[in-house]
């Protein structure tokens, strides 16, 4: 067994639909350890990014309209799950990807639904393997927001304006 991470994202049906405590309850059986977790409102940039593999899929368009909110809201749950075979673990509670062929007692099973426009409403998102974790935890967190080192880190000097609360 490896000590893996993995990315998993709750969509925004599975927010809309008030789900979070149910699926962070459910991954607790894995016994993995959350390391990093936010609230992002996800940009054109970040969903086209995140979704690259798909670029040529017929129903890309639907997915970026789908992550971005534009169907139920605007928000998705971020989190990085660490610990021995993260991956896979999370990958069997959360089910297949077509929520019709999905195991019924996994989290897509139980909560997804594909629309009659041909949407699949899957509630998640988690990393299928090694290298796409790794790139997916990359794009959207910054090493300073997780709790442990993941990946090698490198200090850059750089100049920036920041928001801070008046």
């Amino acid at each position: 067994m490896a000590v893996e991470q993995s990315l998993m994202l709750i969509k925004p049906d599975g927010l809309v639909k008030s789900l979070t405590g149910d699926i962070i309850s459910k991954m607790s059986e894995t016994e993995l350890k959350i390391v990093g977790a936010k609230v992002v409102q996800v940009t054109r940039e970040l969903a086209e990014e995140h979704y690259q593999h798909l670029r040529e899929a017929k129903f890309f368009d639907e997915l970026i309209k789908y992550i971005m909110g534009e169907y139920h809201t605007k928000r998705v749950l971020a989190l990085v799950y660490h610990g021995e075979d993260a991956i896979k673990s999370i990958r069997k509670i959360v089910g297949s990807t077509n929520p019709e062929k999905a195991e019924p007692t996994s989290i897509r099973g139980k909560y997804g639904r594909i629309t009659s426009a041909g949407v699949f409403e899957n509630v998640v998102h988690a990393s299928e393997n090694p290298k796409e974790a790794e790139r997916e935890i990359k794009l959207w967190f910054r090493p300073d927001e997780l709790v442990y080192t993941l990946y090698p880190t490198k200090i850059e000097k750089v100049t920036i304006d920041k928001v801070f609360w008046k």
